[in-house]
C-alpha cells in the first residue's frame, strides 16, 4: 500500500479539533503545498500570492486587486543551484506592506498567504506586517522550508497548526490490540470473513505506512500468522488481562513521541481518521488524544510519552481508558463524522450491521 498523504479533509478535521488559530503548510519544493492549500480553501480569499518566473524574477500580488510587484530578481552569479533570486527591497517595503494592510482591513475572517520564503525574510517591515496580520486575522499560509529565523518563528507559534508535508505524522508507535477472546462473538472474531478478507485486515490497512513502528499483540496463532505474512511484528502471549496487552505492546513498540492503541475489531475505521488523530497529536503533543462521535468518546486513543509509565503499570484488567479518566483535563477529542467507524464487531449481529455500512 502506498504511503498516505494527508488530504484536505484529514487536515481540516484535525485543525478544527486542535483549537489553533492559524494553519501553515510547509515542506520541500514539490511537496504539493500550494495545491493542498487550494483544496483546503477552494473559495477566493484575500491575501497575497508569490510566484516566480524561472531565471527572471519573483513577484508578489494582492489577491483582491491583482496588483503585482517584483520582489526578487534572478542573479546567476549566486553560488549553488537554489536561492538565486536577490531581494528587491522596494517591492516589499513600498507595496508588500500595503498589500498586508489591505488584508487587515478586509471583512474576511481568513487571509491566504502563499508563500513566505527567504526573500520576504529580508524585509523587516514586511515581517512585522505578517506578525500584525496574525494578530488581527486567521491566516492560512504556505511557508518555505528553510532554516531561517522568521520562518522558524512562524512554524513554532503556539497558535499555529503546522503540517510538514515531508513528514506530516511525526514519530509515533502503534499497538494493535488483538488479544480478545471473542466470548460474545462465539470465537475469534478477528478472522471472521469481511468481504472476502479476515475482519482485522481493516485495521492493518488503516494503520499502514503512518507509524514509526507498529506491533500486533495477540493470543491467537492464526492472527499472528496473518500479520507475519504481511511483515508486521507480532507479540504472542497468553496473559489474561487487557493491562497485559497494553504493557506488552508498549514495551515492544519502544520509546517514541507517543503511542496509539487501536482495537483490531473496528472494520470501518478509516485510514484518514488514523491520520487525522496523528496530525492532532503532532500539533498538541501534550494531550491524550481520542476519537469521539459528537460527545461519546471511543477508540483509537493516542498517548504521549508522559503517559507511558502509567500505561506500563496499569491496575490489573484496566486499559488506556483508565489513564484518560485519571487525567480528564489532559484529554482532547477528535470528532469523526461516521459513528460506525468506532463500532466494535462484538457479536455476529453487530458484524452484519457493519457489513451493511461498509464503504470501499
Amino acid at each position: 500500500m502506498p504511503a498516505f498523504r494527508p488530504t484536505a479533509a484529514c487536515i481540516w478535521n484535525s485543525f478544527r479539533s486542535s483549537g489553533k488559530r492559524h494553519l501553515i503548510l510547509t515542506g520541500t519544493r514539490g511537496a504539493g503545498k500550494t495545491t493542498l492549500l487550494g483544496a483546503l480553501f477552494p473559495q477566493a480569499l484575500p491575501g497575497v500570492t508569490t510566484w516566480a518566473e524561472p531565471g527572471r524574477a519573483v513577484y508578489l500580488a494582492d489577491n483582491r486587486t491583482r496588483e503585482r510587484v517584483r520582489i526578487g530578481r534572478y542573479d546567476a552569479s549566486r553560488p549553488g543551484n537554489e536561492n538565486k533570486m536577490v531581494l528587491c527591497p522596494d517591492g516589499l517595503q513600498d507595496h508588500g506592506v500595503s498589500f498586508l494592510n489591505r488584508c487587515i482591513q478586509d471583512e474576511s475572517e481568513w487571509i491566504r498567504v502563499d508563500e513566505i520564503g527567504y526573500l520576504e525574510s529580508g524585509c523587516a517591515d514586511y515581517l512585522n506586517g505578517i506578525r500584525n496580520l496574525l494578530e488581527q486575522k486567521r491566516v492560512a499560509a504556505v511557508v518555505r522550508k528553510q532554516e531561517l529565523p522568521f520562518l522558524q518563528e512562524l512554524c513554532n507559534r503556539q497558535d499555529v497548526f503546522l503540517v510538514d508535508l515531508d513528514r506530516p505524522f511525526g514519530d509515533f508507535g502503534c499497538v494493535i490490540m488483538a488479544s480478545g477472546l471473542g466470548k460474545r462473538f462465539g470465537g475469534n472474531k478477528l478472522m471472521a470473513d469481511f468481504f472476502g478478507a479476515p475482519l482485522m485486515v481493516g485495521i492493518l490497512d488503516a494503520t499502514e505506512g503512518l507509524f514509526a513502528r507498529r506491533v500486533v499483540v495477540t493470543r491467537h496463532d492464526d492472527v499472528a500468522a496473518l500479520c507475519r505474512e504481511r511483515g508486521i511484528p507480532v507479540v504472542s502471549h497468553d496473559f489474561p488481562h487487557r493491562s497485559d496487552t497494553v504493557r506488552l505492546g508498549l514495551e515492544a513498540v519502544g520509546d517514541w513521541a507517543g503511542c496509539m492503541f487501536c482495537p483490531a475489531d473496528q472494520p470501518l475505521l478509516r485510514r484518514e481518521t488514523i491520520a487525522s488523530l496523528l496530525l492532532s497529536a503532532v500539533n498538541r503533543s501534550d494531550c491524550i488524544w481520542r476519537t469521539c462521535f459528537e460527545t461519546t468518546p471511543g477508540a483509537p486513543m493516542l498517548f504521549p510519552r508522559w503517559a507511558f509509565p502509567e500505561l506500563l503499570t496499569l491496575p490489573e484488567g484496566k486499559g488506556g481508558g483508565w489513564v484518560a479518566k485519571k487525567y480528564p483535563d489532559r484529554v482532547a477529542m477528535m470528532n469523526v463524522s461516521d459513528p460506525w467507524e468506532l463500532v466494535d464487531a462484538d457479536t455476529p449481529d453487530t458484524l452484519n450491521i457493519l457489513r451493511k455500512y461498509y464503504r470501499e
